[in-house]
């Protein structure tokens, strides 16, 4: 009985943060929304964009007119870009585009430093009210940043993330996965902000935050957004989702690429779980309930994967439906590689792929942990394959 108690704890808490949590957000949210606003030209507040790059010639010239081609005043922003030591014609594009009169101050700052350390020096050059930080993959359509923008006419708010849209989707690899659970994603944050203001994480892609509301970055920490988006939080501000700011990236198709990325965020999870679990403390509280349901249930999830196989191996030598429901997990397991098999023979089924996906990413948590447990020494990291590139 122990065990078979165990095995179902188990499949509760994962229930619960990939389940239950985001059908219990719908029914809270009902037929709430976020408040409109409106700012009138003359008092919109400028808005200094911090972009770290490292080796992004494919994109950044395309990436740095997207953001001065939006039908944001021209005047009221200010583009302050980091070379992360590049290597490629990053640098020379980006001075081209300078010559041309776009309002890019540029610094190379030489070597490998990591974006955090970019952004920390780079946000105390800024003039601007108003952050908005992004990356270099990100492009813009002409009304993201107005829209991001108005929610500031609140006080009360301190961040806003985009609504990130993927393209480049390719049947051949994880792309429509990777936007089934991006899309997901997108929807869970827009709800709590609505319900608690208390979107958990503004997508790293792109998000705006209050100057005053910067913090510095820790050294050698891997996900600063959500690092930011949870220190406004517990400065008592709002931190919200708007899904009609639109921003687009091109999504990846590469499971092993995908993968090394997943394991970068789950020790970055971590170093945030290290700093911020005082906040389960109140987890009667909509922020701090979010922050369990929504995050820390989930970068347990390999654990609760883990024990509940082997709980019910144990039950399954005395009953035959637990017997059952190891072998399914088993079966689980293998599915990426079963997949991966089907796929050389040209065969791509969405949902055996969705669960191989599942576990992949579970599995790339439990990497990212043991990358955690064993101290991480520079933040520093390559951008992504992207379809463009492929």
């Amino acid at each position: 009985m122990v065990w078979q108690m165990i095995f179902w704890i188990c499949v509760f808490f994962l229930a619960h943060t990939y389940v239950f949590y985001p059908v219990l957000l719908r029914l809270l949210t009902g037929k709430r929304s976020l408040q409109k606003h409106a700012i009138p030209e003359a008092e919109l507040p400028k808005v200094s964009m911090l972009l770290s790059v490292y080796n992004e010639e494919a994109i950044i010239e395309k990436k740095l007119r997207s953001v001065c081609d939006t039908t944001y005043p021209l005047d009221k922003l200010e583009l302050l870009v980091g070379s992360d030591g590049s290597t490629d014609a990053t640098d020379s594009i980006i001075q081209k585009l300078i010559v041309e009169g776009l309002p890019i101050r540029f610094t190379n700052f030489g070597g490998r430093n990591g974006k955090s350390n970019i952004l920390n020096a780079l946000a105390p050059q800024a003039t601007g009210e108003i952050l908005l930080l992004t990356d270099a993959n990100i492009l813009f359509d002409r009304q993201t940043i107005p829209h991001i923008v108005r929610h500031f006419a609140d006080p009360q708010i301190g961040l806003v993330s985009a609504n990130i849209l993927n393209s480049g989707m390719r049947k051949d690899g994880i792309s429509f996965q990777e936007q089934a659970y991006i899309q997901r994603e997108n929807l869970m944050k827009y709800r709590e902000g609505v319900i608690w203001g208390a979107t958990m994480g503004a997508f790293v892609a792109c998000y705006d935050v209050r100057n005053k509301l910067f913090i510095a970055i820790p050294r050698n920490f891997l996900i600063e957004d959500f690092y930011i988006t949870m220190h406004v939080i517990r400065e008592k501000y709002a931190a919200i989702c708007d899904l009609d700011a639109h921003a687009y990236e091109d999504v990846s198709n590469l499971v092993h690429e995908e993968f090394k990325r997943k394991i970068r965020i789950s020790a970055g999870n971590f170093q945030n779980l290290g700093v911020f679990y005082p906040m389960l403390g109140n987890m009667f509280s909509g922020k701090g309930f979010a922050f369990l349901s929504h995050k820390v249930l989930r970068w347990l999830g390999p654990f609760f994967l883990i024990i509940a196989l082997i709980s019910s191996a144990i039950a399954g030598m005395q009953n035959l439906f637990y017997c059952v429901l190891f072998f399914v997990q088993l079966a689980g397991m293998l599915s990426p590689l079963i997949d991966k098999v089907l796929a050389k023979v040209n065969m791509h089924n969405f949902v055996l792929r969705l669960i191989a996906y599942f576990y992949l990413m579970n599995l790339a948590l439990f990497l990212g942990f043991i990358k955690y447990a064993g101290g991480i020494r520079t933040n520093a990291w390559s951008p992504t394959k992207r379809n463009l590139e492929n």
